[in-house]
């Protein structure tokens, strides 16, 4: 009699309980399993491959045999081609960013610029999600001065309209004042026509980080690190209507108005620029003045 795994009941017992029929389970583990096993395998490659930028197809392998996972390095060499995730020395890790569109690309605008008031610089991002069985995209924009997230979208393709989408969200309660920063990497969802017209719409200047040089966006990586180990990597969402209700509670209601920020003197993203609206920057807490014209 087969049971099911770490489980103390059979399938024929489990299926009685459950008021299905054997053939019915069957019929849907065939159905569900190899890709949900599939995207867990995926997902291990992402997080090695995010953790190692210059980690080839057969250094990733092994260290999957390394966490116990044996799997052939062709079908490795397989998923990192489909993901984007081959690396290359001397160049940034590519994971959702495609920069050799040959589009215009802009100079980077925010070296060593200082930042004093929220609406300087806006910066952007996208990420991949992992579902139960597949991956989708969220493109973000933040306040680079107060970390506040502006505006978000998820999709299910990295298309341009992703970004812009989120670029819209961003602009609903926000003003645009003359000389205002967008800052992104090269991808060609912020490089393509459509997203510098709608930038230049707004009157944004437009800034991009150099090629291989991840750092240059380096609020954005920071925030999409603490969105995956604080949100994303606690949740195994089902689909992207989860996904999205899950995700835009954690961005709103508890990084935007809750968490605490190191940066900003340990106060929250709407609470910092609160207190920022009311004082003048010499009496914000010590701690975040400093690190603002530093970072």
């Amino acid at each position: 009699m087969m049971q099911l795994e770490g489980s103390p009941l059979s399938i024929e017992d489990a299926c009685r309980a459950a008021q299905v029929s054997r053939a019915g389970y069957y019929r849907y583990f065939d159905q569900h399993a190899p890709r949900q096993a599939e995207t867990e395998l995926r997902d291990k490659i992402q997080r090695i491959a995010l953790e190692n930028r210059y980690y080839g197809y057969r250094r990733v392998t092994a260290d999957l045999r390394l966490q116990g996972v044996i799997v052939n390095h062709k079908r490795v060499l397989r998923a990192m081609r489909e993901d984007n995730l081959l690396s290359l020395r001397k160049r940034k890790f590519v994971v959702t960013t495609d920069s050799t569109h040959g589009r215009p690309v802009y100079p980077n605008l925010i070296a060593g610029l200082a930042l004093t008031a929220p609406n300087q610089l806006w910066v952007a991002d996208i990420t991949y999600i992992r579902l139960l069985e597949e991956f989708i995209f969220l493109a973000v924009i933040l306040d680079a001065f107060s970390r506040r997230v502006l505006g978000w979208e998820l999709g299910e393709s990295l298309q341009t309209n992703l970004a812009i989408r989120a670029l819209d969200r961003a602009v609903v309660d926000r003003r645009v004042p003359a000389g205002i920063i967008h800052h992104s990497d090269q991808g060609v969802q912020y490089a393509s026509a459509d997203y510098v017209n709608r930038l230049e719409e707004l009157g944004f200047q437009i800034s991009m980080s150099r090629k291989g040089a991840p750092w240059e966006n380096g609020r954005a990586e920071s925030f999409i690190k603490t969105l995956k180990a604080e949100e994303v990597s606690l949740k195994p969402y089902r689909h992207i209507a989860e996904a999205r209700r899950s995700i835009g509670h954690f961005l709103e209601g508890v990084y935007n108005q809750r968490r605490l920020h190191s940066a900003l003197g340990y106060l929250a993203p709407v609470i910092f620029e609160a207190h920022f609206a009311t004082q003048p920057q010499a009496q914000l807490p010590k701690e975040a003045a400093a690190r603002q014209l530093s970072q």
